[in-house]
């Protein structure tokens, strides 16, 4: 490595340390790290990341969806602009680099151009996405979403789990222009696009089973989804009523989830893509009691798949399923309304230009499936070619214990730029 590689190297890793460490120091929570969506945590880490990108050169400005977006000016500006970047909220008592290390990556990126005097011909921006998390509105990608007109009237009237206020005032007092938001109206062109690249850490074991450093993804699992269900049957004294007069919310919801577990592992067997999970599963705390027959479950319901008729084939059988144990043991299923997130393939191009930059890096090239969405599912569906690169990271992640190496991450980043240098001049 030449003097101006290393100089350049030692500053990407100096910057990246200095905002991971301040993003981890404005939400600490005392467990782990809280940016909720459209709330106070996640505002500051945007005003974090905005300083950075000003104190390096970068032009910053939040767009009418409130994100953040800092910019890179290219010498022929009419030219569709290369796009970088990830979300900054968090699940409450998550980790530091759940999404942040995406918008950190991108921001050493643009700075590192700068600092190097890399003209690009191609604009480069990078974007500091609110509301990526599902957990405190139900609905996910709620910044991206909202750049391409495709939020409802009913996501904007979720509620917040904890506040109970609606999406629409949460995304009104950090500045968005809910009213355009509201009719539909498209934030950002997407003709005017030329690519999404989205770092992120992985969020399962993969990469740290095959101990490889990074791994580039070739798609994004969609989603189905019921934030509630309700099971609703009749409470009863314990020892009073017999099984076969019994409408017993907890047997019944039991009973679900054990018959979705058996389609599930059909399905697999037969080669399918999915997985399966019940979140939130409980009885009200201000009724319930040892010697209660349970009256009512609330539960979760989750499915995700790479493939839209799988998803569809099991919420089928979930219906049905519902509809039989409702049946058999006198309850009803009650539920909330459907919210569904569609599955996305990334970009060929983009896979094999971020393989080549890592090859001439040395680095592997290795593809690997996300399980988990990200917002580049967002800027697929909306036709902007998209990829992203995994960073190994241990213990899993939507917990404190995240665990992503600097080097790993640096690695990351490296691949990052020389693809986007390529496709940018």
């Amino acid at each position: 490595m030449g003097r101006a590689a290393a100089m350049n190297a030692d500053a990407d890793r100096i910057l990246c340390e200095e905002l991971f460490d301040a993003l981890r120091t404005a939400t600490f929570d005392g467990v782990g790290i809280t940016r909720d969506a459209y709330g106070p945590g996640e505002s500051l880490a945007l005003d974090i990341v905005e300083r950075a990108a000003r104190a390096a050169g970068l032009a910053t400005e939040r767009d009418a969806g409130a994100n953040l977006v800092a910019t890179l000016p290219g010498t022929e500006p009419a030219l569709p602009f290369i796009a970088c970047g990830s979300h900054l909220d968090s699940v409450p008592q998550g980790g530091n680099f759940d999404g942040g290390a995406g918008v950190v990556a991108g921001l050493a990126i643009l700075a590192g151009f700068l600092r190097e005097g890399f003209r690009p011909r191609r604009t480069l921006k990078l974007y500091g996405l609110r509301g990526e998390e599902s957990a405190y509105f139900a609905r996910a990608y709620v910044g991206s979403s909202a750049l391409f007109g495709q939020l409802t009237a009913a996501d904007l009237a979720s509620r917040h789990a904890v506040t109970g206020r609606s999406l629409a005032d949460c995304m009104r007092d950090v500045g968005a222009d809910v009213d355009r938001i509201g009719h539909g109206e498209a934030l950002l062109d997407p003709a005017t696009v030329a690519a999404w690249l989205e770092l992120h850490i992985e969020q399962g074991p993969v990469l740290v089973a095959r101990d490889l450093p990074l791994g580039i993804v070739t798609g994004i699992r969609g989603n189905v989804r019921h934030r509630v269900v309700e099971c609703i049957g009749e409470a009863g004294h314990s020892g009073a009523v017999p099984r076969w007069l019994r409408r017993d919310a907890v047997f019944a919801t039991a009973e679900l989830i054990t018959h979705l577990d058996r389609h599930w592992r059909t399905l697999l067997e037969r080669g399918r893509d999915l997985v399966v999970t019940s979140g939130i599963v409980g009885t009200d705390p201000a009724e319930h009691a040892i010697a209660r027959i349970p009256g009512m479950v609330r539960f979760s319901f989750e499915a995700r798949s790479q493939n839209v008729e799988t998803l569809e084939a099991f919420y089928d059988l979930f219906l049905s399923e519902c509809e039989g144990i409702g049946e058999e043991r006198g309850v009803t299923f009650k539920l909330e309304r459907r919210i569904e997130s569609a599955p996305a393939t990334m970009d060929p191009t983009w896979i094999e230009r971020l393989r080549g930059a890592a090859r001439s890096l040395g680095l592997p090239d290795e593809t690997i499936p996300s399980g988990a969405g990200h917002d580049a599912a967002v800027f697929a569906g909306a036709g902007v070619p998209s990829a992203m690169v995994f960073v190994r990271n241990e213990n899993g992640s939507h917990n404190p214990q995240e665990a992503m190496t600097l080097d790993d991450f640096l690695a990351g980043v490296s691949v990052m730029r020389a693809a986007i240098a390529e496709a940018a001049q």
